[in-house]
């Protein structure tokens, strides 16, 4: 990397970080806002949990893009990930904020299961955050090699915090008032 792209590489380093503490900490605090007067938003998620599926698909079809040296897919499919995951954030935080939460109604394994996917998809949804952002932020400044090694970890992590929102979804899904 040349000695002009450094600033470049310090200001986003700074913004990744800023938002990478931003996100989670907004969402912690918006969980305990309820908006007075609104009708609860319960359409919404379905439908972000389909939007959860469609980012896992969009990463597997991204990296079946790369492998095949199809970058300019590769790139627009990535984007397109990356468009989903704020949608789906948006429409996650207003359901939240419209709604009580709903207790999970399993028993027994099914119960323990559904916390350790629930438990391990919001810790891995908030460490993927700068993972990606990172990964984004070298490829948009062509730095491929730190690129690489960076989405060794961003990736799988993306794709487990996409599939596992469609899994918990399935799973409380019944027990939606």
């Amino acid at each position: 990397m040349s000695n002009t792209a450094k600033p470049i590489e310090k200001k986003f380093k700074l913004w990744i970080n800023i938002v990478s503490i931003a996100i989670p900490v907004v969402v912690a605090l918006l969980f305990g806002i309820r908006i007075p007067n609104v009708e609860a938003l319960t359409f919404l998620p379905p439908i972000y949990a389909s939007i959860n599926g469609i980012t896992a698909v969009l990463l597997l079809a991204a990296l079946w893009a790369i492998k095949n040296k199809k970058v300019a897919l590769h790139e627009n499919l990535m984007k397109t990930a990356v468009a989903c995951s704020l949608i789906f954030l948006l429409m996650y935080v207003a359901y939240h904020m419209t709604s009580d939460p709903t207790p999970f109604g399993g028993e027994g394994s099914i119960k323990s299961l559904y916390y350790f996917i629930l438990i391990s998809h919001i810790v891995l949804s908030i460490i993927v955050i700068p993972l990606v952002l990172h990964s984004y932020v070298r490829a948009y400044l062509s730095d491929f090699a730190a690129h690489k090694k960076i989405v060794k970890y961003a990736y799988p992590v993306w794709l487990y915090v996409a599939t596992t929102g469609v899994i918990v979804y399935v799973m409380i899904s019944p027990y939606y008032i």
